[in-house]
Parts: structure tokens; C-alpha cells; sequence
């Protein structure tokens, strides 16, 4: 019953939305000679923000067609490599660029948003970068009949598309934003045991909730205050008839964004109230900046149930990963099998969702991992999106990166020691799930 009361006020709010779009525009067209009194654009700019705040939205488009290397403008295309029932392998091919750039594997967060969260990152990558994404499936999406998704089947992903990119003939770098650090992190840890060919040359983390009961926050707490079967019976639902993944049990992305918007509420208000005072002055291009940062924040989509309770007790609760105590299909993982994967974890000093220390502590975890391959940069004054988006990503975290790539990673095509465990698979250019 929750997603259906859900669809039904998204539905009437999509109608008020385009409503007051319409509204907002006759406010402020040539045409009315109402427009000219005082009160005009006061109320256009109520109306836009209003129309703005509520309208549906769906899956954003990366909207990267180009890219500048040495000056010169670069065209960029998206190609779909490989595709599994929850996630696609998405690749930004740099037209005409045959260079020994190293090859990195960012991998989105499965927490909601769309892997177009990270537009920003692979943005300020793709000039110095061969770059690959994760681009996760909204689950309600996915029909019953392709099964859950769970924490396990997130590292069997990473660790098929880690073969799946070595099979193209050369070993990659891998960048976890956030959530995904903690299966990204295991992943690599199997996949030294192992000592599989295809283990990636570096892993960087940032801002990850690797050991959280490093300086707690509010997420941590929530999660921690209360027992798995209230998360069970408080916020899963079923994906609606009206879904191809209809009857799924899921946490809906909607659900997400009201506990993060609850978080700081008073900051959001704050600035759609500067969007709204942006547009009555007549500042498009301040108002339109806002306008892009929510259009993408409210922007949201539904995770497996499995995959969610999952992580709520072995990652938050129990924190199994960092005491040496996850099992991966029988196996248990032990961070220390990493031996020659370099390690940086950055954090933002003042991250409300994964605190300082966090991220950090995968490097004590490596305890067999010699210092000259670990690396560690905390970000002053930066919350948790700014260490991957925005001014402090491009300006100070970007570079630390490509530097710790360079410095890790040889150039030279790695020689595969046998078959991949994954075959290469090409699906049109431009294809999505549906």
C-alpha cells in the first residue's frame, strides 16, 4: 500500500507540476499585460520553483557528448559493453583517441540515485582517462523473473566486469564512490586471495562507510538505533502492477530521499528559497545551477529488498567487512589478502554520511599491504558530495587521484593467464534498459 499512496500523489503532483509551469510562464510572458505589475515576477518565480520541486522524473541522461584533451574537443560516445539483470557496464568512448591513458572502473552507489550522480566525476576523468561505469538498474524495473540482488551478487558484478575489462587487454584501475567502497573493497580482497590477473592495479575509495563505527553519524545511528525486522516491516514495499518488476520487494528511492532531505532540511529550503530569489532578480544563471543539482538529487530509484537488508545488518549493524567476519558464498574475506593493490581513501572533513575515519580504516584493514602502496587525503571543509562533485573535486581531489594512478599503475597491456570468466558482450550503442 505505501508505493501505491506513493504513485497516486505523484501522479496528481505531476498534474500541479505542469500546472504551475504553465502558470509560471503566462506570469511572465510578453503577451500578458499583467506580467508588468509588481507582483509578477514574485509570482512567476513561486510557481517555477513549486513546478520545479515536484514534477516526476526518470533516468537522467549523462549528457556528456564531448570531452577537451590538449585543447583539442574530443567527441564521446556511450556503448553499453556487457549487461546483467540489475547493472550495465557502461563505456565513454573518446573518438579518435588511441592513447596509453590508464583505464578506470568508477563504480556508482547503489543507494537510490542514479550512476548520473556521478556525472560530475567522470566529467573531470574522461580528459586523462579511459572511463567505465557502473550504471545500476532501478529495480522495480526488473521482473521477477530475473531474481533479487543482493550484497554478494554486487561483488560477483564487480568481479565479472573487472574480467570482463581485462579481456580487452590491459589491467584497470578502480574508483568506489561512497556505498560501493565496501563491496569494491571485498571484491579486491577475493580477488588477491585468488591471485586473479584481472585484480585492478589500485583501489580508491571515498568517502565509504568501510568501518562505521568510525565517528558515527546520523545514517549510522538510524541504522544502528533500531532491529533488522523494523527495517523489513517499516520500509519495504512491493513494486506496484503498473512496473515491469511488479510483486518485487524493494526499498523504494523515494523513501531514501526523504531521510536524506530530512537530514538538512533547513539547507535545502535555504536554497531552493536562493532559487526562488535568483529567478525574481532575474539570475538565470544562479537559478539554473540549483535548478541542475536537484534535478539530478531528485531523481531517484528503487533497490532490491535483499540487497538493502543486506546491507543495513553486514555493512551498518554488524560491520562483518571490517572485523573479518563477511562471507562471500562460503568464503570468509580477509582485506589483509591484498598485497599489491595500491589503496587511497579520501574523505571529507565534514561528511554527514560516512565520517572521518570510515574510509580510512581499509588501510589498517590491508595490514599486509606495504605503506608505499597506501595513500590517504581528507578534503577540508567538504561534505560528502563535494569529494566527488563539484569546485573541491576538480581542484584538489581530482588530481590526487590521477597522480595515485599514475604513480600505480603500469601502462603496458597485461597478458592474460587464461579465459575470462565473462565473455565480452556488445549491446548497441545508446541501448538502455528499458
Amino acid at each position: 500500500m505505501l508505493y501505491d499512496s506513493y504513485e497516486v500523489s505523484r501522479s496528481w503532483l505531476a498534474g500541479a507540476s505542469a500546472m504551475a509551469r504553465v502558470s509560471s510562464g503566462w506570469w511572465s510572458s510578453f503577451y500578458n499585460p499583467l506580467a508588468y505589475a509588481q507582483g509578477a515576477p514574485v509570482a512567476a518565480a513561486a510557481l517555477d520553483v513549486f513546478a520545479h520541486a515536484v514534477k516526476p522524473r526518470g533516468k537522467p541522461a549523462f549528457g556528456l557528448p564531448h570531452t577537451f584533451i590538449n585543447g583539442e574537443k574530443v567527441e564521446v560516445r556511450e556503448r553499453i559493453l556487457g549487461r546483467k539483470p540489475f547493472g550495465q557496464l557502461k563505456h565513454f568512448e573518446r573518438q579518435g583517441i588511441d592513447s596509453y591513458d590508464p583505464t578506470i572502473l568508477v563504480v556508482a552507489p547503489m543507494s537510490g540515485h542514479y550512476a548520473t550522480l556521478l556525472r560530475g566525476t567522470v566529467e573531470r576523468l574522461l580528459p586523462s582517462h579511459d572511463v567505465f561505469i557502473t550504471d545500476w538498474r532501478d529495480a522495480k524495473l526488473a521482473p521477477l523473473s530475473e531474481g533479487t540482488f543482493s550484497l554478494n551478487d554486487y561483488i560477483d558484478y564487480l568481479i565479472d566486469w573487472l574480467h570482463l575489462l581485462t579481456a580487452r587487454g590491459e589491467r584497470v584501475h578502480m574508483l568506489a564512490v561512497c556505498q560501493p567502497s565496501v563491496p569494491a573493497l571485498a571484491a579486491v580482497s577475493l580477488m588477491a586471495a585468488w591471485h586473479d590477473p584481472a585484480r585492478p592495479y589500485s583501489l580508491i575509495m571515498m568517502g565509504g562507510p568501510v568501518d562505521t563505527r568510525e565517528a558515527p553519524t546520523a545514517v549510522n545511528r538510524l541504522a544502528m538505533e533500531r532491529p533488522l525486522a523494523w527495517f523489513e516491516q517499516n520500509v519495504i514495499a512491493r513494486v506496484p502492477i503498473t512496473y515491469p518488476g511488479r510483486g518485487r520487494a524493494i526499498y523504494p528511492g523515494f523513501l531514501q530521499l526523504a531521510g536524506f532531505m530530512a537530514m538538512n532540511l533547513g539547507n535545502h529550503m535555504m536554497s531552493h528559497w536562493e532559487m526562488f530569489k535568483h529567478l525574481v532578480q532575474g539570475d538565470g544563471e544562479s537559478a539554473e545551477a540549483t535548478r541542475a543539482f536537484y534535478e539530478e538529487y531528485l531523481s531517484v530509484c528503487d533497490m532490491d529488498a535483499e540487497f538493502y537488508l543486506q546491507t543495513i545488518d553486514e555493512v551498518f549493524q554488524r560491520q562483518l567487512l571490517a572485523k573479518g567476519e563477511f562471507m562471500h558464498r562460503g568464503e570468509r574475506i580477509d582485506v589483509g589478502a591484498i598485497r599489491d593493490v595500491a589503496l587511497l581513501a579520501v574523505e571529507g572533513e565534514r561528511d554527514d554520511i560516512s565520517g572521518l575515519g570510515q574510509t580510512r580504516a581499509a588501510l589498517t584493514l590491508a595490514r599486509n599491504l606495504k605503506s608505499a602502496r597506501k595513500d590517504y587525503l581528507m578534503v577540508p571543509d567538504a561534505g560528502h558530495y563535494g569529494i566527488f562533485n563539484g569546485r573541491r573535486w576538480r581542484d584538489q581531489v581530482a588530481p590526487a587521484v590521477e597522480d595515485f594512478v599514475r604513480i600505480h599503475g603500469g601502462r603496458a597491456p597485461l597478458k592474460r593467464a587464461g579465459p575470462s570468466v565473462l565473455a565480452p558482450v556488445d549491446v548497441p550503442p545508446g541501448a538502455e534498459f528499458a
